[in-house]
């Protein structure tokens, strides 16, 4: 699941960005100069100031004690839209995700979003025609990261994955990304919440032939299923459609290797580079 889409203009981002940018004036300070006080780029800084990047959380702590904001960006940031950046036909999913108590994704085209490093974000995002701007690139990797929040949340999410070999064996944005990638994996793997499987390349009976697939517990233990495609997304809340996902996902949980065995394949891959 990649979920991009056209960059939109967000009245919430903007509204922020005049507030950090009031607060640092104030501080007297720079964008280069307040640059090392919350540990991102000047670049950062700068886009966030412009509204055309979402600060992260961490972002928000660090310029609040180094502007003595009076937990005014606190404050703005609770204002921020999150879903800036992502597809128009995503955007009711990424929704449930946060208050989702299970998350099962299986996908055959890229590493799913929410276990993609900034790097291969970017070079998923480079790869599909046509030509994003800048801009677009900013706002589409920044969505993606973002959402990884939801790795740690408190109360913690269940999650699952099954990845295809191929899509690793790809090595999408080359050798050095794939690199990264591969470590990026290994390290979320240790994650007690997360369970990582990958799909080997030779099995005879695959029961995701139809395509990618996600499935979500709601707080209230209701299924919903999500399918996605080119340029559209379909939410499924139907008994016998979540049923049906549900039967497919089971079976491909038992046709991948195990998550032990599938962090030794990860290992080989990443000496193999």
């Amino acid at each position: 699941m990649t979920g991009i889409s056209e960059p939109e203009s967000s009245d919430s981002l903007r509204a922020f960005g005049e507030v950090l940018k009031a607060f640092r004036r104030r501080a007297e300070l720079t964008q280069e100069e307040l640059a090392p006080k919350v540990h991102y780029s000047p670049h950062f800084v700068s886009s966030v100031e412009q509204g055309r990047r979402l600060p992260t959380k961490e972002f928000v702590e660090r310029a609040e004690v180094a502007l003595d904001a009076f937990g005014a960006l606190r404050g703005a940031a609770r204002h921020v839209s999150r879903q800036p950046g992502l597809a128009s036909w995503f955007r009711q999913w990424a929704k449930l995700e946060e208050t989702a108590l299970t998350l099962c994704t299986y996908e055959c085209r890229v590493v799913p979003g929410l276990l993609q490093p900034e790097a291969y974000a970017r070079a998923v995002t480079l790869s599909v025609p046509p030509p994003p701007s800048e801009d677009q690139v900013e706002q589409r990797v920044t969505a993606r990261l973002a959402r990884q929040e939801l790795l740690t949340r408190t109360p913690p999410i269940a999650f699952s994955f099954i990845v295809e070999q191929a899509v690793l064996e790809r090595r999408t944005g080359g050798d050095e990304v794939t690199r990264e990638l591969l470590d990026h994996l290994i390290a979320r793997s240790s994650r007690w919440n997360i369970e990582l499987q990958i799909m080997p390349l030779h099995v005879p009976d695959h029961a995701g032939l139809d395509g990618p697939l996600q499935l979500l517990e709601t707080p209230d233990h209701q299924w919903l299923g999500y399918s996605e495609g080119q340029k559209t997304g379909q939410l499924l809340c139907g008994p016998k459609e979540v049923s049906v996902l549900q039967q497919r996902y089971a079976k491909m949980r038992s046709q991948a290797l195990t998550p032990a065995d599938s962090l030794s394949l990860l290992k080989r891959l990443r000496g193999a580079l």
